[in-house]
């Protein structure tokens, strides 16, 4: 597909590259040419696409560029198709200009557990850019592409969205195919978008969403489903708050020291609650920033209520236990044989893979392949899995309750929408200011239910505290993406997004 880059944009996009480091191949001017490949058929597409380019998070195939995952393992693989979303973008007249930075697989919250190279959010380079889109974030943010592609398998396109100050939506599971998304955790993950506007992300889904006869799990929106391209009256929001979330956590705990457990264990539960209540607590200007948000709404004339969902106090534990368990069956095709770096000299072929995959996967990757394998180990499968399947259940039907279910029929739903926290940091530091990955891992229960119950979610940000922006999330009725890109488009109408410092806008 044919593009014209803005006059000044190569030395502007040459010199934020080098601080922010989004890329992993980065081709702007020479971008190979778009080719849109059998099954998908050229279109108009919306206006407002048509010659732009755009980046694609580096674990979604796109024809002669880099696959990478991140990982040393895949490290110069170049792939030989494109994934349906990316022909779709191809046949609406945008074009791919570059493969973004990831955490490993998307095994991760900040983009550090690359084994490329490191990504900054382009607000402060010392501060990390989230994950595990982290480059597609700063990419967006920092005027490099008008808007990019990543994945959300638990919050992996809104936390760096938050952290980086863009819109990032997670469209409803199979709204869009997910053929060319190279697997980490296939009933969890969907491909999503990027955005420096709230309708720039509703003029990327409507291409990209649909469909697909290569992806049995994809499909059209239902009937009755509210439409994409028309503005749908919503007046009524949902707001789980940190301190409804921090009860439910604190209820788990004390269930935990009823009668007839073991003195140790019932401890055991109380303190991990703790540690759980900790990670979860919001830091000031996240709060901050989350009551900004809400007052804001409710200035805009929106009814706002609080809701309580005492079993998202299980959602982190069953999410580690599907994906992980997810992540053991789908990264087991990695072996250095069929594809991938292979060790100089092995004796056999089991020694080859032991040795492909010690060198070439990174520490999270090799832990949640152990974790998942553990859980599915026989005997274990009806104490773990099983039971994290079965609160999977219970999530989505506690999200039903209040938005309504999939199927559009009955009586009106509670709410349009639910408000929540995305993360409880800004972005965070490195070293001394990093988060420990047990309390990375812990954050995600803002962002992983969505993904859990197979829900659209849009991230957005409310304001900048502290010289950080702050995000917050909308999440939406099973393929209701139209009514929370309204929410938020109403929002941003009324508070424009902010930029960091040196950014400029070269695409309207």
């Amino acid at each position: 597909m044919s593009y014209t880059l803005p006059e000044g944009y190569l030395p502007y996009a040459q010199a934020w590259e080098e601080k922010i480091g989004a890329f992993i191949e980065f081709t702007p001017g020479a971008a190979p040419s778009g080719m849109v490949e059998a099954g998908v058929s050229p279109g108009s597409g919306p206006a407002d696409l048509e010659g732009l380019p755009f980046a694609v998070k580096d674990n979604i195939a796109v024809r002669g560029f880099s696959i990478s995952c991140g990982s040393k393992l895949l490290e110069g693989l170049r792939s030989p198709y494109t994934a349906t979303a990316v022909q779709k973008l191809e046949a609406a007249g945008a074009a791919v200009i570059g493969k973004t930075n990831m955490d490993e697989f998307g095994m991760g919250s900040s983009t550090d557990a690359s084994a490329l190279k490191q990504t900054n959010t382009p607000w402060d380079q010392s501060r990390v850019a989230g994950g595990s889109s982290g480059g597609s974030a700063a990419a967006v943010a920092a005027g490099l592409v008008p808007f990019a592609l990543g994945s959300d398998t638990g919050g992996s396109i809104r936390q760096p969205a938050a952290f980086c100050g863009v819109a990032g939506l997670k469209p409803t599971y199979g709204a869009v195919s997910r053929y060319g998304l190279v697997a980490y955790a296939s009933s969890l993950e969907g491909i999503g978008v990027l955005a420096g506007t709230v309708a720039r992300c509703r003029s990327v889904f409507s291409v990209i969403r649909g469909k697909d006869p290569r992806d049995q799990t994809s499909r059209d929106a239902p009937a009755g489903a509210p439409p994409l391209e028309e503005r749908v009256p919503s007046r009524t929001i949902g707001v789980l708050s940190a301190e409804a979330v921090a009860r439910a956590i604190a209820a788990a705990g004390s269930a935990g020291t009823g009668e007839g457990r073991p003195a140790a264990e019932a401890a055991s539960a109380a303190e991990a609650a703790r540690i759980a209540a900790g990670a979860a607590e919001l830091e000031p200007e996240v709060r901050r920033g989350f009551e900004t948000a809400r007052e804001r709404f409710i200035a805009l004339g929106y009814k706002l209520e609080d809701v309580e969902l005492p079993i998202l106090k299980y959602g982190v534990p069953a999410y580690y236990t599907i994906a992980t368990a997810e992540a053991s069956a789908n990264l087991a095709r990695f072996d250095g044989i069929r594809y991938g770096r292979r060790p100089g000299w092995a004796e056999n072929p089991d020694d080859l893979i032991d040795k492909a995959r010690e060198a070439g996967f990174g520490a999270e990757v090799k832990l949640r392949i152990l974790l998942g394998t553990f859980v599915l180990r026989s005997g274990f499968q009806d104490r773990y899995y099983l039971r994290a399947q079965r609160i999977r259940a219970g999530i989505r039907r506690s999200f039903e309750a209040l938005l309504g279910s999939s199927g559009y029929g009955g009586a009106p739903p509670r709410f349009d929408a639910i408000l929540m926290p995305v993360f409880p940091t800004r972005a965070f530091g490195r070293g001394d200011t990093a988060l420990s990955p047990f309390a990375q891992k812990a954050a995600d229960l803002y962002t992983c239910c969505a993904n859990l119950a197979g829900l659209p979610a849009l991230s957005f940000p409310a304001l900048v505290e502290g010289g950080l922006p702050v995000g917050v999330q909308l999440l939406g009725r099973a393929f209701a993406e139209g009514v929370i890109l309204d929410i938020a488009e109403t929002y941003e109408a009324a508070h424009p997004f902010p930029h960091p410092r040196g950014y400029r806008a070269f695409w309207s």
